[in-house]
């Protein structure tokens, strides 16, 4: 896949953008996953989106693949970081403007999000603090933007986080090798055979490109957690919004997904039977043909 790459910046951060093809469709920003770049959208479910109509780009959010990292920034680790009440070192909102300096350099006034897991959440707030920018909002396997603190776990599998903290691998590129993939399996469908050669791509590219690990930067995942939402509660969404999640998702409850949908006014709501907290191959054309229906 041929990726052209630029450069957005929101004040002193950097932000590493990616054009993914389809010139000429309807404008979609793809939003990844906690800590972890752009290179891990399966390239199959990038082709599916345009192959749908749509226009798609990608970006690495802040403290996240070739973006801009904190990390002279105190912190602890993801879960410790829902319940301390130091002061992030950036907001929520934060978070959002980089969404909206993305779509600057790209030149779309308005586009389509398209978020997963974290960054389903970001997309959500985007759509909220800032919705003549956005078309549509689609979010997979998120929690609902307005939860906060303790309340996260009645939408995330505790024992699930546990294990993600005691992943030990050993230093070096094989063992952040060896980390990607482990995190990819604990996180695949158990309803679907789990594709070891397009995890392994995606992970060794983001090693590839000359980026760290997001798998293993634990310290940043915990400043994106921290980030802090003052922002509108999901039920002041004026953005068209599609919720989808998978039904044995190991990490984020389906609760969370139909919270999501039941707090936006007039949002639908796809839930995969057999799917965990990531995207197998067979689902790509059917989230093509949502995401597509949603933008009408």
């Amino acid at each position: 896949m041929i990726r052209t790459p630029y450069t957005a910046r929101n004040g002193h951060v950097h932000l590493a953008v990616d054009d993914l093809g389809g010139a000429g469709g309807a404008p979609l920003l793809l939003l990844m996953g906690l800590g972890v770049s752009r290179f891990y959208w399966p390239d199959g479910l990038v082709t599916a989106l345009i192959e749908a109509g749509f226009h798609v780009a990608c970006f690495d959010g802040r403290d996240a693949g070739g973006s801009t990292h904190f990390d002279d920034a105190p912190v602890g680790n993801p879960v410790t970081a829902l319940f301390r009440r130091r002061p992030p070192v950036y907001t929520a909102e934060d978070m959002t403007d980089d969404t909206v300096t993305v779509l600057d350099v790209l030149g779309w006034q308005r586009a389509h999000l398209f978020g997963v897991s974290q960054g389903g959440l970001v997309a959500q707030r985007t759509a909220l603090r800032h919705p003549d920018r956005v078309h549509t909002l689609t979010s997979f396997a998120a929690i609902p933007s307005d939860v906060r603190g303790a309340a996260v776990l009645r939408y995330v599998h505790l024992p699930f986080l546990a294990r993600l903290a005691r992943m030990r691998q050993p230093a070096g590129r094989d063992g952040d090798v060896a980390a990607g993939l482990e995190l990819l399996r604990m996180i695949a469908s158990p309803g679907y055979p789990f594709d070891e050669q397009d995890a392994r791509l995606r992970v060794e590219r983001e090693l590839d490109a000359g980026l760290p690990s997001g798998v293993r930067d634990s310290r940043a995942q915990a400043r994106q957690v921290s980030a802090t939402w003052h922002g509108p509660r999901l039920r002041e969404m004026r953005v068209p919004t599609l919720v989808m999640h998978g039904a044995q998702d190991p990490l984020g409850r389906p609760a969370a997904g139909r919270r999501i949908a039941a707090s936006v006014p007039g949002a639908r709501y796809v839930e995969f039977p057999g799917v965990g907290h990531d995207m197998p191959r067979a689902i790509w054309p059917t989230v093509a043909r949502e995401i597509r229906a949603q933008a009408g």
